[in-house]
């Protein structure tokens, strides 16, 4: 009995001195407190790639507060897309508001959870939660096309819904892939593997960069146009401009890279959890978890760092606002 007594306590003393321990970021020199915050009206209970749903049932899109449309009690916020709000329950019912007429409304019963989903025109593209893939028409309800993918034990909760680009619909997996398909032949032409990883490697970040295909896991970047690269990074935060791809690391980095990725510069700042990041005009912003703002210029060359009231809680990240629970910090 002393001898499991003895066991306890050397765990209980190991456990707590390795917590005491744990290192977090301390800048060396802070400018100033950001003045650029406040207490907003709306506190945020759910986000998705491009939108936050707040307690109200209020929709916040990356660039403006959608109020004519209420997500119901039971629904969780899938996203907006071709003017409509996309909400569904684990049931796999979705719903579909549109937004310039909030009396428009369509439903579908799917009858599985969905993880994504985007509209384009009359076609609803959905990603299930077993990573299955298909098109239903909006005005029909009738099913287009379906793709069966491979289920994902352990995701990431950042799920990129489907892109849209002309007559393709591109598949953003939960297990590291882009699968293209051609919604108007019904065909799917093309998959293309980001990465390979068993766990947490869904797609986190797609777009279209300088006419290439960008697309992250938590764990790599590809690059694709005549060509595909990858490069290897532990991704937290992605950000662009015109120019260039902006990235956070687990290990507390910022990286510029080119369309291409390659590396334009980089700075470290040791033990530092970046929770979002903002590019606005000729500056990049980085919001760490201990409470600073980074004010950075573009090259990365120099930087300053400021006081900002950082609350436990969900974390959105709009244009040029980090909205954080019923708090907001702006950057401008």
């Amino acid at each position: 009995m002393r001898n499991v007594l003895l066991l306890f306590l050397s765990l209980f003393v190991l456990f707590f001195s390795a917590c005491s321990s744990k290192k977090v970021f301390e800048p060396k020199v802070v400018k100033d407190d950001w003045k650029h915050y406040g207490n907003s009206d709306e506190t945020i209970i759910d986000i998705s790639s491009q939108t936050a749903l707040t307690k109200t049932r209020k929709i916040i899109s990356k660039d403006k507060f959608i109020d004519n449309i209420r997500i119901k009690e039971s629904y969780r916020l899938i996203g907006s897309s071709d003017g409509w709000v996309i909400s569904s329950n684990i049931e796999g019912n979705v719903s579909l508001g549109f937004i310039d007429d909030s009396s428009l409304e369509e439903n579908f019963e799917l009858k599985k959870s969905i993880a994504g989903a985007s509209v384009k025109n009359d076609i609803l593209a959905v990603l299930f939660a077993d990573n299955d893939m298909a098109l239903y028409s909006i005005a029909t309800k009738e099913l287009l096309l379906k793709e069966q993918g491979t289920p994902a034990v352990v995701v990431d909760s950042r799920i990129v819904n489907p892109y849209f680009m002309n007559d393709l619909v591109l598949f953003l997996t939960l297990d590291g892939k882009v699968v293209i398909v051609n919604s108007t032949l019904k065909k799917k032409l093309r998959t293309i593997i980001v990465s390979s990883e068993d766990n947490f490697n869904n797609i986190i970040y797609f777009n279209v960069i300088d006419n290439k295909l960008i697309a992250a896991t938590g764990h790599k970047i590809l690059s694709l146009s005549d060509k595909e690269v990858r490069v290897s990074y532990d991704t937290r935060n992605i950000a662009y401009d015109d120019n260039n791809i902006f990235i956070t690391t687990k290990q507390g980095e910022i990286v510029s890279l080119t369309p291409s990725l390659q590396v334009n510069a980089k700075v470290k700042f040791p033990f530092a959890h970046f929770l979002g990041l903002i590019v606005h005009k000729d500056k990049l912003y980085a919001l760490e978890k201990e409470g600073y703002l980074i004010e950075l210029s573009k090259d990365l060359l120099t930087y300053d760092v400021y006081e900002a009231d950082v609350q436990e809680g969900y974390i959105f990240v709009a244009d040029k606002i980090f909205y954080i629970d019923d708090e907001y910090i702006s950057v401008e």
